[in-house]
């Protein structure tokens, strides 16, 4: 079966993936959930190295997330060129928002104004155009109906389609491609834990009849025992040579039993091969493999930020909104400056500036001045699940937060100035036990001789996707909970120390 690539090809918190080629490039989305900016966009030319170009949703008109919950905002993209045209179609669940479209002759922004589309129903929107130019939208369920993209009106009424096996869960994720002879309809089903999966269908015209593919699902890993899991979500692509491949989302278990994903939902790849007009997926790896075309070189992200510049780099994230007034890199050049809403105990209501975590193991720090307010580093998974590392009043301290649960675990004076602060995570403390997490957190600072002192060490499992819900990974980050707090630069580095 072909060739193979090392997995994934976007680690860390990059979920329900669409791609779609333009000539030579690729471009990919990812759902973002919560956060603002929304919809992050990539470029590659080989599939296989990506490089983030914008986001798509970059101005609060395009994301009203007010006070979206945890998990709520922005969920599944689909992203397609048509006319010379790039078209974005997804779901924002929180605030009655429901679909809507943005295009854009230049896929890194700016992206336009949102198109509702109050005669789409459900989640997960996919847009296909047939040969007479009629678009057709299929959402999660699986139904479909023929929608004017310019205007947001709907043709007809929605139908319902081939929705997968009878009685399973959750179908979803439909993208509807035509190739060679026949329409194909791929969904995802099965939920998006363990029992995920991908299934297929072909017919003769866009709305059908489908007959399902007798090998149906044609990719899964429930059951098996296999590092990667929870496959599904997928999107189907022409490799540079023209050979076909999918991309689909997962997640990596670690630790004991039941096994928990601190990342997130990745982004992974792996080849297709057609027989009998059906597709077959091949092995998803993990190690890295020879492809059948040259390779672009590897995007090599700086290990630091120094917040030079008068804008933040698409990388960053923030919780709902970012506004200019409580997040800037002008204030004082050279430095992240975050002003707080007011006074708060929970990374939720605070400012907070993050990134993706994207390895199993990582280092990072920050050197805070937190003399006007209080503030530190942030490790994120929800409201109700998150560490950190924090300075204020001439103390840092860090504080763990787990369901209704908050405690302060470890504190120590310290003197006036900026601080260095550091989180890194590794191996779980607890090797022989079956419940033992995927990793441990650590927070410490940096004393001026430039050694550094371990303030406390938590368990990772509590800041998983098994224990909390929902469906993001963790983010690292910079947040403010009273008055102003400045951050020179922030180091991200892979890997243990």
């Amino acid at each position: 079966m072909g060739k193979t690539v090392s997995n994934p090809i976007l680690p860390g918190f990059h979920p329900d993936p669409s791609i779609c080629r333009v000539g030579e490039d690729y471009y990919l989305v990812c759902s973002s959930f919560e956060y603002f900016p929304g919809v992050p966009i990539f470029h590659s030319r080989d599939l296989v190295h990506w490089r983030q170009i914008g986001n798509v949703l970059d101005r609060p008109a395009q994301l009203p997330l007010a006070r979206a919950a945890s998990s709520g905002g922005i969920y599944a993209p689909t992203l397609r060129h048509h006319d010379g045209r790039f078209w974005m179609i997804t779901t924002n669940v929180s605030g009655g928002v429901g679909n809507f479209l943005v295009t854009a002759t230049d896929p890194a922004g700016p992206w336009s104004e949102p198109v509702p589309l109050p005669g789409v129903h459900g989640i997960d929107p996919d847009l296909a155009w047939d040969e007479d130019g009629t678009c057709w939208c299929t959402v999660a369920g699986v139904a479909q109906v023929r929608l004017n993209p310019e205007t947001g009106e709907t043709l007809g009424e929605p139908a319902r389609v081939w929705s997968g096996r009878p009685g399973a869960l959750a179908p979803e994720a439909p993208h509807l491609y035509r190739i060679g002879d026949y329409w194909y309809l791929m969904i995802a089903e099965g939920g998006t834990e363990r029992g995920h999966a991908v299934s297929i269908a072909r017919g003769p015209a866009p709305s059908g009849p489908f007959e399902a593919n007798p090998a149906n699902p044609i990719l899964t890993h429930r059951g098996l025992q296999h590092p990667v899991q929870n496959t599904g979500h997928a999107d189907l692509v022409q490799g540079p040579d023209g050979s076909w491949w999918l991309v689909f989302l997962a997640v990596r278990p670690g630790g004991g039993t039941p096994g928990w994903h601190v990342l997130g939902r990745e982004t992974f790849l792996a080849p297709v091969e057609w027989v009998e007009g059906w597709p077959v997926i091949g092995e998803v790896v993990t190690d890295l493999g020879e492809m059948p075309w040259p390779l672009a070189e590897p995007v090599v992200e700086p290990v630091r930020d120094d917040f030079d510049g008068e804008a933040l780099r698409p990388q960053w994230i923030s919780l709902r909104d970012r506004p200019e007034d409580l997040v800037t890199t002008r204030e004082r050049p050279g430095w992240l400056t975050l002003r707080a809403r007011g006074e708060s105990l929970d990374v939720d209501d605070v400012v907070f500036v993050g990134r993706r975590q994207q390895h199993l193991e990582f280092s990072a720090s920050v050197l805070v001045d937190a003399a006007e307010g209080a503030g530190g580093l942030a490790v994120r998974l929800d409201e109700y699940h998150h560490y950190e590392i924090e300075v204020a009043d001439g103390e840092v301290r860090v504080v763990a937060r787990i369901g209704p649960l908050r405690t302060v675990v470890a504190s120590r004076p310290t003197p006036a100035g900026p601080v260095e602060l550091t989180v890194r995570t590794g191996e779980a403390q607890q090797p022989l036990d079956a419940r033992r997490g995927p990793d441990s957190v650590s927070f410490g600072v940096v004393e001026s001789d430039g050694t550094g002192t371990e303030l406390a060490t938590l368990e990772g499992r509590y800041l998983s996707t098994e224990v909390a819900g929902g469906f993001t990974g963790r983010v690292i980050g910079m947040y403010a909970t009273a008055g102003t707090v400045r951050f020179d630069w922030f180091d991200y580095v892979a890997g243990g120390s």
